[in-house]
C-alpha cells in the first residue's frame, strides 16, 4: 500500500476470509483483553502475545486473512511484509502463538488509530453487544490516511479504508470478504448485516 491520495469516494469496509473452503484462525481467550483495552478507549497496557488455534479440515490451505473477529484482524506474514509501512501507520503488528506454527506466521493488526467520525445521529443506535448496524461517519473527519481505524462509537470494530481493501483485494482475490459498511457515494449499498457473521 503505497502512500497515495485516497479514493476520491470515501469508503469504509469490515473484512472477513473467504467463506470458500480455507483454515481460518480461532483465538483463546487471549483476544478478550484486546477488546477490553479497545473499550477502555485505548489506555493503558495492552497485550503483546496472543493465541489461537486452527479450525477447518486439515487439507484445506491456510487463509492469510484468517480471522473474521472485527477486533482482531489477523495477517499472514507474507501479508504483513508486503504492507508493513502502512499498516504501521496506524497501528502494531503482534505476533500470534500457533501450535506447530513457526513463530511470527501469522501477525495481529492492533489498530490504534482511533477516531470520533460516526455520526451518532444518523447512524442506528448500538445493539446489546455494541455492534453499529448501519453507520454514517462524518467524512470531515474520517482517518482516510490510514488503511484501518476504530470509531468512538464501536471501538470494538476495525474498520478498513476503501483504498486499503483495493490493495488487499489485490494481494488476496476471492480468499478475501470486503463487507461494505459505508460510502460517500450513494450508488453504492451498504452490506445488510456489515458485523453478523
Amino acid at each position: 500500500m503505497p502512500n497515495e491520495e485516497p479514493e476520491e469516494s470515501l469508503s469504509v469496509y469490515r473484512l472477513l476470509p473467504s467463506m470458500r473452503e480455507f483454515q481460518t484462525l480461532h483465538f483463546d481467550n487471549s483476544h478478550v483483553d484486546l477488546m477490553r483495552w479497545q473499550l477502555g478507549v485505548s489506555t493503558g497496557e495492552y497485550r503483546k502475545e496472543f493465541t489461537a488455534e486452527w479450525g477447518g479440515h486439515l487439507r484445506r490451505t491456510k487463509s492469510e486473512f484468517p480471522t473474521g473477529d472485527p477486533s482482531s484482524p489477523v495477517v499472514s506474514r507474507r501479508i504483513a511484509d508486503l504492507l508493513r509501512s502502512d499498516l504501521e501507520r496506524a497501528g502494531r503488528l503482534l505476533p500470534v502463538h500457533i501450535e506447530n506454527a513457526e513463530a511470527d506466521e501469522y501477525l495481529l493488526y492492533l489498530v490504534e488509530r482511533v477516531a470520533d467520525c460516526l455520526d451518532t445521529e444518523e447512524s442506528s443506535p448500538p445493539d446489546r453487544l455494541g455492534r453499529v448496524q448501519r453507520s454514517v461517519f462524518r467524512s470531515d473527519v474520517l482517518p482516510a490516511d490510514v488503511p484501518a481505524f476504530r470509531s468512538t462509537g464501536f471501538p470494538t470494530a476495525v474498520c478498513w479504508n476503501g483504498w486499503a481493501v483495493e490493495r488487499l483485494t489485490a494481494l488476496l482475490g476471492d480468499r478475501l470478504e470486503a463487507r461494505l459498511v459505508w460510502s460517500e457515494d450513494p450508488g453504492l449499498v451498504a452490506h445488510p448485516d456489515p458485523w453478523g457473521f
